[in-house]
């Protein structure tokens, strides 16, 4: 986890920027395809509470339903890829790339390895499951 215990971050416009105060789990890195073809390769996210997010922009922040039992967050602007939620539970996965660093965060594992594209190889040495195993 984050030795901060708040961490900001935002998209690449600023029309999204959050600021998460509360402890961040480190760095799952997600193969499925939903996540390639959000984010054009695999996602690195991490997670936190919901509660624990608190935004001072989110004019552009817009929600798409991407399957029966989750949503992701993006900025209606800049097309930013920021979040991904279940729609029933009280976590939100933040992706790493609109964290500011330093997070002090890393990756620990790889979900759905199975569904990796053919254009690279995981070769970290991190866990690496066929589904998700969260």
């Amino acid at each position: 986890m984050s030795g901060s215990e708040r961490t900001t971050g935002s998209c690449l416009c600023g029309g999204v920027a959050f600021a998460v105060h509360g402890p961040l789990r480190d760095i799952v890195a997600c193969h499925c395809s939903q996540c390639r073809k959000t984010s054009g390769n695999f996602v690195a996210a991490s997670r936190a509470k919901t509660a624990d997010i608190a935004f001072s922009a989110d004019g552009t922040l817009a929600w798409y339903r991407s399957s029966d039992t989750a949503e992701r967050g993006f900025c209606s602007r800049c097309g930013g890829n920021l979040f991904w939620r279940p729609t029933a539970g009280d976590t939100t996965s933040i992706m790493a790339g609109a964290l500011d660093p330093p997070t002090g965060l890393l990756i620990r594992e790889h979900i759905f390895c199975a569904d990796k594209s053919d254009f690279y190889e995981i070769t970290d040495g991190k866990p690496c499951s066929a589904g998700d195993d969260e």
